[in-house]
């Protein structure tokens, strides 16, 4: 204590320095962190830009025109695709009287029934065009518009499915939309189309569901895509040699008789001789393998050609939405 007080200036002076130290260290210390920490920040960013160099498209100026035509050229296809549907896209869908609505829906029940009956197939008591709701009640003022648009597409399906003559058209199911249940149709951000689903169950032969299908696939203004397809056979047991049926064949004109087909060198035991007819040369005989390959077809085309099929298609038909702008 002594020497601090007679050397008071050498005290000051040496814990001014151990202080100074201190802080020193200590900012250094400080300072040090936060430069490894930038260090290891910038090392990481400058590999990351490295990683970007190395990359077939960095941004370097053939580079940016390359990817401006290809995104040109994919604008355009993508404009020419909206053009393509403007046939299914209706300008307007305008609400008519309930009472008019009403008018339509009976004139297409009575035209499809006929489109029906006149193919010679059957259609169920109580088909009203998948309106079943509207036989007694009218349809509210702000749907008819959406209604008779969709009985529209409704019809010409129909029609067309008349046209392949089926057996019978055993139900048609139409699920009630949003507007018939007081709730407002309102489309996603990336919908492109509103569908109308429906379900048709009817029956026939190979031939007239093949057509159908054909049909479904060329309807005007209307766009169809089918969902789902069951087919099954209603003939459970598969088919018999018995389920053939042949017609009578009629032989040609100047044809030999069956027993000149043997030329009459085949007499069975106890048969008297057949001189008669004298042999047939060998170019009047039909070939024994065309034959029976004939027979063959003819027998797969009477047993399988016969079945009758119950078909239940799941579609729906779209409605296109305007056209949307790209960026």
């Amino acid at each position: 204590m002594n020497w601090i007080k007679d050397n008071k200036f050498v005290a000051a002076l040496g814990s001014g320095t151990l202080v100074g130290a201190v802080l020193l260290f200590l900012v250094g210390s400080h300072f040090g962190t936060t430069y490894d920490q930038a260090k290891e920040a910038y090392d990481m960013a400058a590999d990351e830009a490295a990683g970007f160099v190395r990359l077939p498209l960095y941004p370097k100026p053939e580079n940016k025109a390359a990817k401006k035509k290809a995104l040109d050229e994919y604008r355009r296809s993508l404009d020419s695709l909206q053009t393509s549907f403007e046939p299914f896209r209706p300008k307007e869908t305008l609400d008519i009287t309930p009472q008019d609505f009403t008018t339509r829906l009976l004139s297409a029940n009575s035209e499809i029934r006929k489109a029906f009956e006149e193919a010679g197939a059957v259609v169920p008591e109580a088909f009203f065009v998948g309106f079943e709701g509207y036989k007694t009640s009218l349809a509210a003022p702000n749907t008819t518009g959406i209604l008779d648009y969709q009985l529209g597409a409704i019809k010409q399906l129909l029609l067309d499915l008349a046209k392949a003559k089926p057996t019978e058209l055993k139900n048609l199911f139409r699920p009630a939309l949003p507007e018939e249940d007081g709730k407002t149709f309102t489309p996603g951000p990336a919908d492109v189309a509103r569908s109308f689903p429906l379900e048709i169950t009817f029956t026939g032969r190979e031939e007239s569901v093949r057509q159908a299908f054909t049909a479904f696939s060329k309807i005007d203004k209307q766009y169809v895509v089918i969902r789902s397809i069951r087919i099954s056979n209603i003939k459970k047991d598969p088919p018999k040699a018995g389920d053939a049926k042949f017609d009578s064949p009629s032989p040609a004109a100047g044809a030999a008789a069956p027993a000149d087909a043997f030329g009459g060198g085949f007499v069975l035991p106890g048969d008297p001789a057949v001189t008669s007819n004298p042999p047939a040369t060998p170019a009047a005989q039909a070939p024994p393998a065309a034959s029976k390959a004939a027979d063959s077809g003819r027998i797969l085309s009477q047993v399988l050609g016969d079945e009758e099929l119950q078909v239940f298609v799941r579609l729906d038909v779209l409605q296109f939405l305007p056209a949307k702008k790209l960026p």
